[in-house]
C-alpha cells in the first residue's frame, strides 16, 4: 500500500492551477442519466470520478474518458439499461446514491446500494428517501439496498427539508427534473456545487430557478445534447491557500472565481493571512503572525466543514487559543490524534476542538482516516521538522487531483513510497 513521505520546513513558491470540482462533477455525472448525450469538461480525474464513470457504464451508459482534455463524453445507451447500482461501486463513494433520483425519474425503478464514502459520521440517506417518497415513489430497504419504484412516474410536489442536506437537495433536484408537473423545494442547501448542477440541468433543457433557500423546478419534455464545464474546486483552493499561508513564500492560484469563497477569504484575512485577490486568481504570501480564532462550520455560505481539518492545522501555528465547532458531521475530529502525535496541542470537548498555539510540529508516522483529514496531515507534514510518513493515502486519491505534482512544482519535498 502506498504512503506519502514529506520532508518539512521547505518554503513553497510558484503557481497552482486549481482543478475542477469533484463535488460538482459527481452529481453532474449522475445527472447525465437524464440526458441523451453530454460532454462534461474540466473533470478532476480522482478516484471517485473513475468510480462514478464505472457506475454509469454498469447502468448501461457509454462513457469515453479524455484525460488529455479533462473531459468525459456520456451517451445514453437505452437498449442495454440496468437500473441497479451495486454495492461494489457505491461502497467507497457516497455520491453513488445520487443515481437514485434520475433512475427513478427516467426509468421508474432503481435498486441502489446504501452508500459508503468517508467515515466521518453516519450521514444517513433518510432525507433522500423522504424527498423521493414525496414525489410518489414506493421505497423499501432490504439486504443493504434501496428498492425504489414509481410505476406511474414521479409527480411534482412541494418539499420542505427538515434540515439542510447537500446530497438530499441534489437527489430531489434530479428527481424533479424528470417528474411530471412543478416542484418546489424549500430549506435547501445552496452550495456552489448545487448551483453548478442547476446550471447544467438548465443547459440540458430545464427551467430551474432559485430564490434564497427555495428551488423551483418545472418538468422537462425534451433534453439537449450539451457540453458543460464544471466549476473549480473551492475546497482544493482553500486547502492550498492554507498551506501557502503557513509555508509559502509566494504562491499564485489560477482558474478560479474568488467571489465563491468570500467567507473563507474574509476569515483568512482576519487572522493575518496575506492575500491579493484578483478577478480569476489569488496570490498568497507566507503569514508569520497568524492570530487565533473561533470558527463554527455551517452550510454555505458559512465556513465549510470540508476545510475544518486544514484550518485546524493552521491554528496550531497561531498565537493563543483557537476553537473550532463542528456543526455538520458528528465524527469529524479523527485527524486530531494524528496531529497530536506530531506535537499539536488539541483538546476535544463534544463537537468542539480547542487548539493551543503556536506548537512546534515534528515529523512522525501517521494515518489518514478520511479525505480531508488526509490532506490536513499533508499540511502538517509541510510545517513539521524532519520527515512525516502518511499511511492510507487512498483517501487522498479520492478527492485531490495531482496533489504531489502540484506541491512538487512549488518546491515541496513530497513523494510516494
Amino acid at each position: 500500500m502506498q504512503r506519502l513521505l514529506i520532508k518539512g520546513k521547505k518554503l513553497l513558491s510558484g503557481n497552482i492551477s486549481i482543478s475542477g470540482s469533484k463535488n460538482a462533477a459527481l452529481p453532474i455525472l449522475a445527472a447525465t442519466i437524464l440526458s441523451d448525450e453530454a460532454v462534461i469538461k474540466n473533470i478532476p480525474f480522482v478516484k471517485d470520478i473513475f468510480t462514478m464513470t464505472e457506475l454509469l457504464n454498469f447502468i448501461g451508459m457509454k462513457t469515453k474518458i479524455d484525460k488529455k482534455n479533462n473531459s468525459i463524453k456520456i451517451i445514453n445507451n437505452k437498449k442495454k439499461l440496468n437500473t441497479v447500482a451495486p454495492y461494489k461501486l457505491v461502497k467507497t463513494m457516497r455520491a453513488g446514491v445520487l443515481v437514485l433520483g434520475p433512475l427513478l425519474a427516467k426509468y421508474k425503478k432503481a435498486k441502489v446500494s446504501l452508500p459508503g464514502g468517508c467515515a466521518i459520521g453516519t450521514r444517513p440517506v433518510d432525507l433522500h428517501l423522504y424527498a423521493l417518497k414525496k414525489f410518489g415513489a414506493n421505497i423499501k430497504i432490504k439486504n443493504g439496498y434501496i428498492y425504489a419504484t414509481a410505476l406511474k412516474g414521479l409527480i411534482g410536489t412541494k418539499i420542505k427539508f427538515p434540515t439542510i442536506s447537500v446530497g438530499a437537495t441534489e437527489n430531489a433536484i434530479l428527481a424533479a427534473f424528470g417528474a411530471k408537473g412543478k416542484t418546489e423545494l424549500s430549506n435547501c442547501a445552496i452550495e456552489p456545487e448545487i448551483i453548478d448542477l442547476i446550471n447544467f440541468l438548465n443547459k440540458l433543457g430545464g427551467a430551474i430557478k432559485i430564490k434564497k433557500r427555495k428551488i423551483f423546478i418545472n418538468n422537462v419534455s425534451k433534453t439537449n445534447k450539451i457540453s458543460y464545464k464544471v466549476m473549480f474546486d473551492r475546497i482544493e483552493l482553500g486547502t492550498y491557500i492554507i498551506a501557502a499561508a503557513v509555508m509559502g513564500k509566494k504562491i499564485t492560484f489560477t482558474k478560479i472565481n474568488p467571489s465563491i469563497i468570500k467567507t473563507e477569504l474574509k476569515i483568512l484575512k482576519s487572522i493575518g493571512v496575506k492575500l491579493i485577490i484578483k478577478k480569476s486568481k489569488i496570490i498568497v504570501y507566507r503569514s508569520k503572525n497568524i492570530k487565533n480564532i473561533k470558527i463554527t462550520t455551517k452550510p454555505y455560505p458559512g465556513f465549510p466543514t470540508d476545510l475544518q481539518a486544514q484550518i485546524m492545522v493552521m491554528m496550531t501555528q497561531a498565537k493563543g487559543v483557537s476553537t473550532i465547532k463542528e456543526n455538520i458531521f458528528e465524527n469529524r475530529f479523527m485527524h486530531v490524534p494524528e496531529l497530536k502525535r506530531m506535537g499539536a496541542k488539541i483538546k476535544i470537548e463534544n463537537n468542539k476542538a480547542i487548539i493551543e498555539g503556536p506548537s512546534k510540529l515534528s515529523g512522525a508516522e501517521v494515518m489518514a482516516t478520511d479525505l480531508r483529514a488526509s490532506v490536513s496531515l499533508v499540511i502538517a507534514g509541510l510545517i513539521a521538522e524532519n520527515e512525516t510518513i502518511i499511511n492510507r493515502i487512498y483517501h487522498l486519491d479520492r478527492g485531490y487531483n495531482n496533489l504531489e505534482k502540484k506541491l512538487q512544482n512549488c518546491f515541496a519535498s513530497i513523494k510516494r513510497i
